[in-house]
């Protein structure tokens, strides 16, 4: 069966030309328009991955994006009409896996959704008997994408952790930001690298009592030590 791709935005040939990309890939899409009816429909229909503007009539994106993901853990890419870095930084604080600012090229959207559904595959792969990667009190169970920080089992979104297993296979070693969205998100980023800083910052957080650490190397990027 094919995976459903849910469009929300209030403007109709947005819609309509991004679902003829995405029914070109092969993807069921189905649509709304408004924030209230949209938020209802992601719950009862439980998308593969939503693509949800921001400016919409009722609820707006943000506040749909929060009512869902305090249900789900559903991909969400973000559309925003602005290209202001505080659109995109309240939009992955709340939750989301991405952002694109209108206007779109729908090839871009389409290869967004295919590296965050890639992603979403391996994160739903069975559980299989994987040895852990070890650092310090910190232990990564890639196979069943499960993280320890000592005995707690800690709660990490998909591109959480893959940047920090991305980081924990190649400790010591510094990243760029562009290297790392490159890696990590699968895609050509270029500009966008407070996308990094915002989920490093989340990790950090995370990861609280974690005998190893995150550095900043000033002027380049990230290693994990």
């Amino acid at each position: 069966m094919a995976e459903t791709i849910f469009l929300v935005d209030d403007e109709q040939h947005i819609i309509d030309l991004a679902q003829m990309y995405l029914e070109q890939e092969g993807w069921r899409v189905t649509s709304a328009t408004d924030g209230a009816v949209a938020l209802q429909r992601i719950m009862e229909e439980t998308p593969s991955l939503v693509v949800l503007d921001l400016m919409l009539p009722g609820l707006d994106g943000w506040e749909v994006c929060r009512r869902v993901r305090a249900q789900s853990d559903v991909p969400i890419i973000m559309l925003t009409a602005r290209a202001d870095d505080i659109d995109k930084i309240v939009g992955l604080e709340l939750g989301a896996d991405d952002y694109m600012t209108k206007p779109f090229n729908p090839r871009e959207l389409v290869a967004r959704v295919k590296a965050i559904l890639r992603r979403s595959e391996k994160r739903a792969a069975p559980a299989a008997s994987d040895q852990p990667l070890t650092i310090g009190n910190l232990r990564i169970y890639p196979e069943r994408r499960l993280v320890r920080v000592d005995e707690r089992a800690v709660d990490l979104r998909m591109k959480e952790f893959d940047l920090l297993l991305t980081l924990a296979e190649n400790r010591g070693i510094v990243f760029s930001r562009e290297k790392l969205l490159d890696v990590v998100w699968g895609f050509d980023f270029a500009g966008e690298t407070r996308t990094v800083d915002v989920h490093v910052a989340h990790l950090r957080h995370k990861l609280e009592g974690m005998t190893a650490s995150i550095e900043t190397v000033w002027g380049v990027g990230y290693k994990l030590e």
